[in-house]
């Protein structure tokens, strides 16, 4: 079952890759005590994901900061190498949280996975924003499959 608003997020980690090498961020870490924008994109270097999807919250992270956001975060089911990367090529700079989700535990356990194992992808996340307050998730923008409409950084400015 997938998360809802109301909901708390749960207990779980994800890896951030910085110069001091791979941490593990648990989502207490990250949720308690802050306004976040968790969105999660299908996977890093996609099309949508790399011409749209990211690059909207790059360029929309003053407007999201100025309305009470602390952390803006990209999430995706890679390795925190490839989130790396993806966020250089990006020029995310200190306006995303690049984290990889590279088994899908916390995809999964947010019931937000997507099944691309018949097309060659594995397990991958739904394209999705939230919008969470101190842990509890206040707005969840889940897009349909294919689709790039409700997780975008302006509906999620909308939301706030």
């Amino acid at each position: 079952m997938a998360i809802n608003s109301g909901d708390k997020i749960p207990a779980g980690a994800l890896a951030h890759k910085t110069a001091d090498g791979i941490n593990q961020v648990s989502s207490d870490d990250l949720f308690n005590g802050k306004t976040v924008v968790l969105f999660s994109v299908p996977g890093a270097f996609t099309p949508t994901c790399s011409a749209q999807h990211l690059p909207g919250f790059v360029q929309k992270a003053g407007e999201l900061k100025a309305k009470g956001v602390d952390t803006i975060a990209c999430m995706a089911v890679n390795d925190p190498f490839v989130m790396e990367a993806w966020g250089k090529d990006q020029n995310v700079g200190d306006n995303v949280m690049m984290l990889a989700d590279g088994s899908a535990a916390f995809t999964k356990q947010l019931g937000m996975e997507l099944d691309l194992v018949d097309r060659g992808l594995g397990v991958r996340s739904q394209r999705f924003a939230m919008i969470v307050e101190d842990g509890t998730v206040k707005e969840v923008l889940l897009d349909e499959a294919g689709a790039f409409e409700k997780s975008s950084a302006e509906s999620v400015l909308e939301n706030l």
